[in-house]
């Protein structure tokens, strides 16, 4: 049985200082900004009431503010390093009751698999739902689901700088910092794509999911990108 999710908001958090890969976000895949390829997906769940991008106070991501207001998605400013802060304030500013963390160097992230890790949450037997506890998809699809209330505690209780600049480490429990005692829910593909890397984090990564958007259709899913790499196997990133 469903329990009603309220409000169910995905923050995506995004800012345009990354250390390694800097201005990121903002970098053309296709003719779009990578920020802009990656809402175009979001959009595309068909189990979200709000989608806000929680981005930094700095003057650099002025463009990030900007690039949102022009796509119609609502944008919260906060802390560059307290990202749990950030992240919360966005929460508080959407009224937020449901959260789905998403992260923007993930542009090929697949809207069929945020609605089914929505889904596995909206049973009621657990606080937090992800397909990042024990991972079978390629990195660069990760989804965490979780409470408010989970959230809230996060933000009142975790202390440690690491359990701040990582928002959720708190929550699911991972970390030798201090964490809740929240019910978990694990969602896994039969098969274990964990070796594969789509996420955008250096130079090399970014060519390949150029390479791999420039292949699929707009509107692919993770298994359709899958079958065209495994075609191309530098489109993998296996190391």
């Amino acid at each position: 049985m469903m329990i009603a999710l309220a409000v169910l908001t995905a923050i995506i958090q995004a800012r345009m200082t990354s250390t390694r890969l800097p201005g990121k976000i903002m970098a053309d895949i296709g003719g779009k900004p990578l920020l802009k390829r990656m809402l175009d997906r979001v959009r595309r769940a068909s189990k979200l009431d709000k989608i806000i991008v929680a981005t930094t106070t700095n003057k650099t991501d002025d463009v990030t503010a900007k690039l949102c207001a022009a796509e119609g998605i609502e944008v919260f400013r906060g802390s560059e390093h307290d990202v749990l802060d950030r992240f919360h304030g966005a929460a508080q500013a959407a009224g937020a009751t449901a959260l789905v963390r998403l992260t923007a160097d993930c542009p090929m992230i697949d809207p069929q698999l945020i609605d089914e890790i929505v889904v596995r949450y909206g049973r009621g037997d657990c606080d937090y739902a992800s397909n990042a506890i024990d991972r079978t998809y390629p990195d660069g699809l990760d989804v965490e689901v979780f409470s408010r209330a989970a959230l809230d505690e996060a933000q009142a209780k975790a202390t440690h700088p690491y359990l701040r600049e990582h928002v959720t480490p708190y929550i699911h429990g991972h970390s030798d910092y201090g964490r809740g005692n929240f019910r978990q829910a694990a969602v896994t593909y039969a098969a274990d794509f964990s070796h594969v890397r789509w996420t955008v984090d250096r130079p090399d990564d970014l060519e390949r999911v150029r390479e791999l958007f420039r292949l699929l259709p707009d509107n692919f899913t993770w298994l359709q990108a899958l079958s065209v790499a495994t075609r191309y196997p530098s489109l993998l990133g296996v190391a």
